[in-house]
């Protein structure tokens, strides 16, 4: 006899099509036996947990109303779209989940139909939507509709506004069928920073406007022709009742809601009625971050992103240990803007993760979380130094991607003492393609003005740290996840001389360039093959008397980063070669021109071949084929 599963409806489910022939108990047994499902896989792989119990009824929703694919969804973010995926075909995939050669954690078109457009970053939905259904349009195709499922926090990303403003002025072309729909949970990754936030949990809150939209229904529905009339009006009558819904108005959208996300037929129904539009329309939805999993209701944010976890017992203290750059930082910020009262630290909604929660309760004046909003932090930081302020963005590397404009034009070109604390330098893991950290050094090295470092260590972070705040002009710290294997130093003023390595260990025959964190994986390599060992620090300025001396005295240099070879510090090191005309062999060792999926941080060194023993293997082939002998 066989075993009962736990999920024997969800089990049922292997499209869409598949709820689109079930019963409204079903489809609610389909929701409980989701969020069981979901806490039971993730609590074994880690990921976005919380985000996606809040989503599950809506994702039933959209599946069951529309035909998915050929109606396209594109989530925001990405990080609420479990349930999503597996609607969608994918439930036997979920013990990969985020694991190497496994399944994504986000939205990717490579696999699977219904995931028609790749999210990671926030606030793109609307964008690409729209611009779905304008082809769609031209295409002939005037009755698929696409759907933006966007968050509160993901709104105030300056794109999504962007987007809404141009969405409006489609309102009136009949055939570019645009749903928004605002998942409004009052929670992002970090508490709702800015206006916009307040203005929806002001919405959803106003006693007056769902009194009145309330009322107006009981009144005026049993005259159908009066209704159906004054209905026209909805939206007028919302900015009178709840002047915060005018946000969507004064894009000349269309605005229904809020809607309660976790009641299942009422989701249907209001979908099933705003498939009657042919324009643009915003549908509000209310939902709770965590829904069903009462640790996460209680602690949204500690289950945004998990690991491995007793989903009985919930998430348990980490264990004290080495502490992380991060932590690094959060204590140098401290213990600097203790020192100095000019220091101002600015988040782009990642206060827990750049480790600035502490900060915030000791220098509330001197602290801003400026939203999902990467250009406007570094253009705030921009006006704040041209006063005298002292501004620190703390910032991941893959979210400096969106504001280089801000770094070029407003910050460097104007020369300004703004200091970037890049976290999440190099590869990151589990989270992919959008997230690894793999690009700043090609972009930032190419600015002028721009002064740009990388650890090998903690102790070298903290001195950095220092260096780059003691500048006045452009500076970039950039440090990786987790912990390193130096010396952790004690709160000093000490700087570097810019512009300066240091010798790890004298050798013959090879020089090899390390540049941040990958010093720990050449030391048993240089060890090995007897070679020069030198730890550059600087990409911008490099030491380009290093570099000469070490090509004089050595028949083979290599450079070593943890970083995009294309335009990186290997590069950098080329160009001082090729400047003073010497042709020594360069080996450069980093990441290759390709984009790198999820995985364990050793996993992908080991995919890439810059694992010790790899590199080791490599080196000595090398040589022999160019006939040297170390």
């Amino acid at each position: 006899m066989s075993e009962k599963t736990p999920y024997p409806t969800l089990e049922r489910i292997q499209s869409p099509h598949d709820l689109r022939t079930m019963n409204m108990e079903a489809l609610k047994d389909v929701c409980e036996e989701m969020r069981g499902f979901l806490i039971d896989t993730v609590s074994k792989t880690g990921g976005h947990l919380s985000s996606s119990l809040g989503t599950v009824e809506l994702a039933v929703a959209i599946h069951t109303v529309f035909n998915t694919p050929e109606d396209r969804v594109i989530w925001d973010v990405g990080h609420q779209a479990y349930p999503h995926k597996v609607l969608t075909g994918r439930r036997d995939r979920f013990d990969g989940l985020r694991q190497y050669e496994g399944m994504s954690g986000f939205p990717k078109r490579s696999e699977s139909d219904y995931d028609v457009f790749g999210t990671g970053h926030s606030s793109t939905s609307i964008s690409a939507a729209l611009g779905m259904a304008v082809a769609s349009k031209l295409q002939g195709n005037t009755e698929r509709w696409h759907i933006a499922v966007i968050g509160d926090g993901a709104l105030t990303g300056g794109m999504a506004l962007e987007a809404l403003n141009d969405a409006g002025a489609y309102k009136d072309e009949d055939g570019v069928r645009l749903l928004i729909i605002l998942n409004d949970n009052d929670c992002s990754i970090s508490e709702s920073a800015g206006a916009l936030s307040g203005h929806l949990a002001q919405i959803v809150s106003s006693r007056a406007y769902s009194s009145a939209r309330e009322l107006s229904k009981r009144v005026l529905k049993p005259v159908p022709t009066l209704w159906n009339c004054l209905k026209r009006f909805e939206t007028q009558a919302i900015n009178l009742m709840s002047p915060p819904a005018g946000i969507f108005s004064s894009f000349d959208l269309n605005y229904y809601g809020p809607v309660d996300g976790h009641d299942l037929p009422q989701l249907i129904k209001v979908l099933k009625n705003l498939r009657g539009n042919r324009s643009p329309v915003v549908l509000h939805v209310a939902t709770q971050k965590g829904k069903g999993y009462k640790l996460a209701e209680d602690a949204p944010t500690a289950y945004h992103g998990v690991g491995v976890f007793d989903p009985d017992v919930g998430l348990c203290p980490k264990k004290a240990g080495r502490p992380t750059y991060t932590q690094i930082f959060s204590r140098w910020i401290e213990a600097k803007a203790a020192k100095d009262k000019r220091l101002y630290a600015i988040t782009p909604a990642m206060r827990e993760g750049s480790g600035l929660v502490n900060f915030e309760k000791a220098f509330p004046e001197r602290y801003r979380d400026v939203a999902i909003a990467e250009q406007h932090a570094v253009t705030y930081a921009a006006g704040l130094a041209c006063e005298g302020i002292k501004p620190v963005v703390a910032i991941y590397s893959t979210f400096l991607q969106r504001a280089l404009d801000q770094v070029i034009h407003d910050v460097a070109i104007q020369n300004l003492p703004v200091m970037l604390a890049v976290d999440r330098g190099g590869l990151v893991g589990a989270d992919g393609a959008t997230h690894q950290g793999v690009f700043d050094l090609s972009m930032l090295r190419t600015i002028p003005n721009m002064t740009v470092m990388a650890p090998a260590d903690e102790k070298e972070c903290y001195l950095m740290l220092n260096t780059a705040y003691s500048l006045d002009t452009p500076t970039a710290v950039r440090y990786p996840r987790g912990t390193g294997c130096g010396e952790v130093v004690e709160d000093t003023d000490e700087v570097l001389p810019v512009g300066v390595s240091r010798v790890i260990r004298e050798g013959k025959t090879m020089a090899i360039l390390s540049f941040g964190a990958m010093l720990d994986v050449m030391r048993p390599v240089a060890d090995a093959l007897n070679a020069t060992l030198i730890d550059m620090r600087f990409i911008k300025p490099i030491d380009e008397e290093a570099i000469l001396k070490a090509a004089a005295s050595h028949e083979v240099l290599v450079t070593a980063e943890e970083g995009q070879l294309m335009g990186g510090a290997g590069s950098a090191v080329l160009e001082v070669l090729s400047d003073a005309l010497l042709t020594v062999p360069v080996v450069r060792l980093g990441l290759g021109d390709h984009f790198i999926e999820q995985g364990t941080h050793d996993e992908l060194f080991a995919e890439e071949h810059l694992t010790s023993e790899q590199v080791l293997a490599r080196l000595k082939a090398q040589c022999e084929t160019l006939g040297i002998r170390l």
